[in-house]
């Protein structure tokens, strides 16, 4: 069983950045793709950034493309989300997540098996 833990999350003024880390023990993340996700308060949880597990591929959602960069240290088990210009509506509880299969890609919510707890984001405007 994977433990995941969210860190980096805050409150922010709108323009601002914020990098959050998640870091994983118990097994290894090092083959399996890693996903960040977030949910704000009434609506559905959101699939924002994914990386495969060797780093080569990744995908955004376009509310965070070219403002949110996803990126992995496998030798540390981290993967992190630099959050540039953020925006109020980026005001949401982000997740860490891992594909529940090993060298396998998705970016969709039901192929990811172990959560974090979530690191609350708030921006101010």
């Amino acid at each position: 069983q994977v433990q995941l833990v969210e860190s980096g999350g805050g409150l922010v003024q709108a323009g601002g950045s914020l990098r959050l880390s998640c870091v994983a023990s118990g097994r290894t993340t090092s083959t399996y793709s890693m996903g960040w996700f977030r949910q704000a308060p009434g609506k559905e949880r959101e699939l924002i950034a994914t990386i495969n597990w060797n780093a080569d591929t990744t995908t955004y959602a376009d509310s965070v493309k070219g403002r949110f960069t996803i990126s992995r240290n496998n030798a540390k088990n981290t993967v992190n989300l630099q959050m540039n210009s953020l925006k109020p509506a980026d005001t949401a509880v982000y997740y860490c997540a891992r594909h529940s299969v090993s060298y396998r890609f998705a970016t969709t919510a039901a192929n990811f098996g172990s959560w974090g707890q979530g690191t609350q984001v708030t921006v101010s405007s």
